[in-house]
């Protein structure tokens, strides 16, 4: 892996990545993929995302607020980054507290060539059947060992899965890469998840035919950015704030933490 070069190309190339995703979060992740030094397009009509799709060189599908136009859009632009050889990103947003949700991520799963899917443990371990508490859209329990999870959804599923937590896991059924940066005020905001995988789809966008690579460079970023923005917050309200000047002016050193 190589954060920092991949960093920098992103920053040179600027590419545009295609998001599909929920309107809690819209202005979070189009912020973060600003900041970081990608271009982000917001598209989810049906009507134009596989034209939009074309133009990009990633795109994050999440689920976080469904409707079935939506579904057929992420399912019609999914279908077109494929034809393309653009790498997709699938963001499982509350999969495992309704059937909709859960039935809607493993659909796109079997419809949809994706190249990293990030969740929390909860999501991840139900689209493996494994069992979970998913409250909401938050993760309440789903065992404690992240690296045999993130190793065996990636085997069940074939994709490169990447697990967020105190401790991510990325892994693509053999490797597990382990990655302990972060803070604590990353969960105390609306959206970090979200703009962990517009991360992941800004690294990918880069480093294409490197999924595992990418995925593990991305949440390395964001739990850089998140410490450096914690070091400057009073709480919850100045850490969002700070973490979009972070991801600004980050500069990947040898402070990752890996496992």
């Amino acid at each position: 892996m190589s954060p920092g070069e991949s960093l920098r190309r992103l920053r040179e190339r600027k590419p545009l990545v295609h998001q599909v995703t929920n309107y809690v979060v819209m202005n979070e992740t189009a912020n973060a993929t600003l900041a970081l030094g990608a271009l982000p397009v917001m598209a989810h009509a049906r009507e134009e995302v596989e034209e939009m799709v074309g133009l990009a060189a990633a795109l994050v599908l999440n689920i976080g607020t469904l409707s079935a136009p939506w579904v057929d859009a992420m399912l019609a632009a999914g279908r077109a980054a494929n034809a393309r050889g653009i790498p997709v990103v699938l963001d499982p947003v509350g999969a495992g507290a309704t059937r909709y949700r859960t039935e809607t991520a493993r659909r796109i799963l079997t419809e949809v060539d994706v190249s990293v899917l990030r969740g929390n443990a909860g999501e991840i371990a139900t689209l493996v059947g494994l069992e979970a508490e998913v409250r909401g859209v938050e993760s309440i329990d789903a065992g404690d060992d992240g690296s045999a999870l993130a190793r065996e959804a990636a085997r069940s599923l074939d994709v490169v899965v990447s697990v967020t937590g105190p401790v991510d896991h990325v892994s693509d059924g053999e490797r597990v890469i382990a990655i302990a940066n972060g803070h604590p005020l990353l969960a105390a905001i609306t959206g970090t998840g979200c703009m962990s995988s517009a991360v992941t789809g800004c690294f990918l966008a880069v480093k294409p035919d490197a999924p595992l690579d990418a995925a593990a460079e991305a949440l390395i970023a964001f739990g850089v950015a998140g410490e450096d923005a914690a070091r400057e917050a009073k709480g919850p309200g100045s850490f969002h704030v700070a973490l979009y000047d972070a991801l600004a002016n980050l500069q990947l050193d040898g402070r990752e933490q890996l496992g």
